[in-house]
């Protein structure tokens, strides 16, 4: 069983022996064959042939362990199984490099002999550069006998003859739809020319009909084009109503949140110039740190190359000392020597006073003694002179130890201050690190207040919006009331009384017209406010609020009513312990109104934006008396509709329209 893997022609270039270069274009296959007789194995078949010459054929068949050798000698990286595929890339880029002038791979057939004959060729793959030519693979391709050319001429006469059977074959079956589809064509032909008379009439008749109903329907769309014309403009108008209010909303937005962000730009600004300065100031802390510890490092050299002099000079002073001591002693000897000389001379001088005593006696041994003594001062002249030089010397040695050892505790205090310094540098570098370590956790906590703070700005714009609509919602029911309370009312000076806790009656006339009990009065919505000018929600409203609706005395009369806000952990209608409920209250909560609402809604938050137009003091203000309700409203006839849905903000309460 062999199974085909490569088959293509290929540039050749041929050489032999004493002949020019030539290229060919050779037929290369490449199969891998399986045997399993007698072993189970696999062989790689190489043949080159020639379509123009058919007794032209090489073949190589490898084994897995001639490959192994192969491997071997030439030094391949690949297994049995990579190198079929290997070998195909080669030729693959031999068969792309064939246009160029200089191909980079070339495909050589190398033969020993003059002529292509019966001898061997070796197929190598070269890739050329301009220093050397290199083989990556040279093969030994052994030359087809004669029963391996019969055999595969037999092989390629089977294929023909195949080839020509199955084209035979192919021709005889296309003459044979040639002819079915000429007999088709004419009876087609003939179908098509009764085909164009019939459609020529039909055409004519569809084209009367259609030209009428086209008319009808140019009618028809002039007509629905004018209506969708009207209604489009109509629509045009309501969009841009709409677009204008969207936009100047948006606008009021965009001022807010623009003035929010150049804020917290500035912010960061000034936090990244921080930032900057100190890393700047942090490059140059690092500069002079290099530099004083550049400075440490050539001291530190210099003062090796100092201990250095002064271990020699040391070495140089003990040598000195040995000799000065040497010289020491050869003077103390020679001290001696002169001691002895005196006390020489003083025998002698003794000797001569008895020499002179017998002057004529001893007049020879006193020439003798003479010449004794002229020599002995010529000797003791002479050990003058040399201890006169050896002092010298010495001084001159003891003046340059002096010098060197000057010089050396020099450089031993120049080392100290160099020390001194590097260790203030040292000292100032921590400093500056830890400055800056605090920068950057200031940095970091701006960062945090900076999120903490646009958090609390995105909730206080939620509880902006809750308060708003609360806002409106009371104002709805102030007015209702209001209306109420002037359709019911008699007179304008008709007000009733209004018991407090503690007993006390209050009135409904007020000296100031716009001051009642010390609240500021709101006649265009009837409710009577402290006159603080901020109001922060405190708390939640755990017990009944008291507010007196007043109007001006030349408005029309004065109308008190009780705003009930229940305790959280209550029901929406159950009434505060001791507080002052009417009947027409009462009718109301039974029809499942209430005026309170619930406390979560009036919860105080650290966070929170105080709102415009309410006072500050409504529920703080320490003269209102904190358990004190007002006079509840009159009731008033309701119109008979349909059950109202409950508010999605408000439990309990109708929505408003």
């Amino acid at each position: 069983m062999s199974q085909v893997l490569f088959q293509q022609l290929v540039p050749l270039q041929v050489k032999c022996r004493d002949c020019e270069e030539r290229r060919v274009s050779v037929r290369v296959s490449i199969e891998l064959q399986a045997v399993s007789n007698p072993v189970h194995r696999k062989d790689l078949v190489i043949r080159l042939t020639d379509d123009t010459d058919p007794f032209f054929l090489y073949n190589l068949v490898i084994s897995e362990e001639d490959f192994q050798s192969l491997k071997f000698q030439q030094g391949l990286l690949v297994d049995f199984l990579a190198f079929p595929q290997k070998f195909i890339d080669l030729l693959r880029q031999c068969t792309q490099e064939q246009a160029r002038e200089t191909p980079r791979f070339l495909l050589q057939l190398v033969s020993p002999a003059a002529v292509l004959d019966n001898s061997p060729a070796l197929l190598n793959v070269v890739e050329t550069n301009p220093f050397k030519h290199l083989t990556h693979l040279s093969l030994k391709l052994l030359p087809g006998n004669d029963v391996e050319i019969k055999k595969f001429l037999a092989g390629c006469l089977k294929c023909s003859k195949e080839e020509k059977l199955s084209l035979t074959q192919s021709l005889e079956d296309v003459t044979r739809q040639l002819n079915i589809t000429q007999k088709t064509l004419s009876e087609k032909v003939q179908e098509l020319d009764k085909l164009r008379n019939e459609w020529a009439a039909h055409t004519a008749a569809l084209s009367n009909k259609h030209s009428q109903e086209l008319t009808n329907e140019k009618e028809k769309a002039l007509q629905a084009q004018v209506l969708h014309q009207q209604q489009h403009e109509q629509q045009k108008k309501d969009l841009e109503a709409l677009h204008q209010r969207g936009v100047q909303q948006l606008q009021s937005r965009l001022s807010e949140l623009e003035a929010a962000n150049k804020d917290l730009t500035e912010r960061r600004y000034r936090g990244d110039a921080a930032v900057r300065e100190l890393k700047a100031k942090l490059s140059g802390v690092e500069e002079e740190l290099q530099r004083a510890k550049q400075e440490v490092l050539s001291l530190r050299r210099e003062n090796s190359t100092l201990d250095a002099e002064c271990h020699e000079k040391e070495k140089l002073i003990n040598q000195l000392q040995t000799k000065v001591a040497v010289l020491e002693q050869e003077i103390k000897d020679k001290d001696q020597l002169v001691l002895r000389t005196k006390e020489a001379f003083d025998t002698i001088q003794e000797q001569k006073v008895v020499l002179e005593e017998n002057g004529e006696k001893n007049q020879a041994q006193l020439g003798k003694l003479g010449a004794a003594v002229k020599s002995l001062s010529a000797e003791l002249l002479k050990a003058n002179e040399i201890i006169k030089k050896l002092q010298g010397d010495l001084k001159t040695l003891m003046g340059k130890l002096k010098l060197k050892n000057t010089v050396t505790i020099q450089q031993e205090r120049l080392l100290a201050e160099k020390e001194e310094k590097l260790q203030k540098e040292q000292k100032e570098l921590q400093d500056v690190g830890q400055s800056l370590r605090n920068k950057e956790q200031e940095v970091c906590k701006l960062q945090e207040q900076l999120e903490a703070t646009v958090q609390k700005l995105e909730e206080s714009k939620q509880l902006l919006k809750n308060n708003e609509k609360l806002i409106t919602w009371l104002n709805k029911e102030l007015n209702e009331n209001q209306l109420v309370r002037r359709q019911d009312v008699p007179g304008p000076s008709a007000t009733p009384p209004v018991r407090s806790r503690g007993g006390s009656v209050s009135s409904g006339l007020s000296p100031n017209p716009n001051v009642v009990d010390g609240r500021m009065t709101y006649p265009a919505c009837g409710i009577g406010y402290p006159g603080a000018s901020t109001f922060p929600f405190q708390n939640t409203f755990s017990h009944p609020v008291a507010a007196r609706n007043t109007v001006h005395p030349a408005s029309g009369p004065k109308v008190q009513f009780n705003l009930h806000f229940p305790k959280p952990s209550g029901p929406p209608g159950d009434a505060q312990s001791g507080a002052t409920v009417s009947a027409p209250c009462s009718a109301d909560k039974e029809n499942g109104e209430n005026l309170g609402l619930e406390s979560k809604y009036l919860k105080k938050r650290e966070d929170s934006i105080p709102l415009r137009g309410l006072s500050q003091n409504l529920f703080s203000n320490p003269d209102h008396p904190k358990d004190g309700t007002l006079g509840a409203p009159q009731p008033r006839p309701k119109p008979a509709v349909g059950a109202p849905s409950p508010s999605a903000y408000f439990p309990g309460q109708p929505p408003s329209a």
